[in-house]
């Protein structure tokens, strides 16, 4: 690893025109944070980097639209991350695809789809971030309640969320001692796209008790993960519901949540 020392640093954020994504890179924006940020859209990454340059002149701020899904899309952006010697002292992995159906609804390129982008990419990243890395490095990722025990009708989400926290709780065994400080974060519903905030409202009171804003999320994740803590659950309501597993048995929630979602869907594109 290079002399840091002589570095300028970045925080790498991905999915980062979505709406926790964008949290992120105002909140650290704001506190004078250099930003290298990713999404698919080149259109809508130039009109947050003009805004956000707008607002702090003084904001060093890289874009670069990437399909994170593509494996030679990402290697392109690893290749102009080199070029440019960019090194990394925060990482916040976002980018993510919410799709919600029973499995026999799928296609065989929506698997692969949620699988790429969910896990594979966050993966990928996180390995290219750790090679180019600060003395000290923060890795933050959004999971998911989802994450906390499968959910039919959310089966593959669950799962791809679930294997994020297995693998960033390995992860922070391994680099224990190194300066790596990793949180998973496993929010409940977020007031984002026009359409979730639909569906955190159709679900009522048991939405609302559980729905945060982006804002709150980006400022509790930056928090934990700056003590280090192994993960985060935004939330009193949601800390409630992550402890039902423990008392209530599997068969039963199962039932539950199959009723509760069978009859609703959302797809990502």
């Amino acid at each position: 690893m290079e002399n840091s020392s002589e570095k300028l640093f970045y925080t790498l954020i991905t999915g980062a025109t979505g709406g926790i994504g964008r949290a992120f890179a105002e909140t650290l924006a704001a506190k004078g944070q250099n930003l290298f940020l990713t999404g698919r859209s080149a259109d809508k990454l130039n009109a947050l980097k003009e805004e956000l340059s707008s607002k702090y002149p003084s904001l060093r701020l890289i874009v670069f639209a990437c399909d994170l899904t593509d494996e030679r899309s990402r290697a392109e952006m690893y290749k102009t991350i080199d070029a440019q010697g960019v090194v990394f002292d925060r990482l916040c992995n976002v980018a993510g695809a919410d799709i919600q159906k029973a499995f026999e609804k799928y296609t065989e390129k929506k698997i692969v789809f949620q699988c790429r982008v969910n896990l594979e990419a966050t993966l990928s990243v996180t390995r290219f971030v750790l090679s180019r890395r600060a003395d000290a490095l923060e890795i933050v990722t959004i999971s998911s309640m989802s994450g906390v025990y499968p959910m039919p009708y959310f089966a593959l989400y669950s799962a791809t969320k679930s294997a994020l926290v297995s693998f960033f709780s390995s992860l922070r065994s391994e680099l224990k001692g190194s300066g790596v400080k990793i949180t998973t974060v496993l929010p409940g519903g977020v007031y984002t796209r026009p359409d979730i905030v639909k569906d955190i409202e159709g679900q009522g009171l048991w939405g609302k008790m559980s729905a945060k804003t982006p804002e709150y999320i980006a400022q509790k994740s930056l928090q934990a993960v700056r003590r280090n803590r192994k993960q985060l659950i935004p939330g009193f309501w949601n800390k409630f519901l992550a402890t039902v597993p423990k008392i209530v048995p599997q068969n039963w929630r199962m039932r539950f949540i199959a009723r509760r979602w069978r009859n609703l869907e959302k797809d990502a594109f």
